[in-house]
């Protein structure tokens, strides 16, 4: 077993860290390409690795996917240095035979039911779309994940043509705290768990 982390890197990752509602600052490709570097890493059934991102930085991305936003987020979303979609791709199993070759996986997903897909697709999509926000958190980036928009239309514009869908969104950059709310309770252990 390893050494668990310190304090500090707990409290980045978790105890103290918050979801923001603005955000400052500038966030360049390395950094991108880092937060990458690190989420993929996360484990996935069959190493399937079904999210796709898209990085929504630039004034004429932002512009086209501002429709597709509620309006109690699309403020904070288009002044977000970075917004990222993540979404999950159906046909993942198209990578299977490089991400898992060690069994020809690939059968076992294609060609069954889009309902079937869309549960392994999203189900591991969301969890990369999880190591995403604690790799920015890592990194010293601040996130705000969310929903509170419109996938069809999101759809529409990022992913027409393709067998990607979106999840959820993930705001970027340095938190404002005076954007915070007050920090809201958790289930304690007794009502969330049980160990038998």
């Amino acid at each position: 077993m390893s050494s668990p982390l310190t304090d500090s890197a707990l409290d980045r990752l978790f105890r103290t860290a918050r979801t923001y509602n603005a955000f400052s600052g500038d966030i360049d490709d390395a950094t991108l390409h880092r937060l990458y570097d690190l989420l993929k890493w996360g484990p996935t059934a069959a190493n399937a690795c079904p999210a796709r991102f898209v990085f929504v930085r630039s004034p004429e991305a932002k512009a086209r996917l501002a429709p597709a936003l509620d309006d109690g987020n699309r403020e904070k979303t288009l002044a977000a240095p970075v917004t990222v979609i993540v979404g999950h791709d159906m046909a993942f199993y198209d990578k299977l035979p490089v991400l898992f070759p060690h069994v020809d996986a690939r059968p076992w997903f294609a060609g069954k039911p889009e309902a079937v897909l869309e549960t392994v697709a999203l189900r591991n999509g969301s969890l990369q779309g999880a190591y995403l926000i604690l790799a920015a958190r890592s990194l010293g980036l601040d996130t705000g994940p969310m929903s509170g928009f419109d996938n069809a239309k999101l759809d529409e514009v990022f992913f027409a043509g393709t067998s990607i869908r979106s999840n959820f969104l993930v705001n970027l950059g340095k938190g404002d705290p005076a954007s915070l709310f007050p920090r809201s309770p958790r289930l304690g252990f007794d009502e969330a768990c049980r160990i038998e």
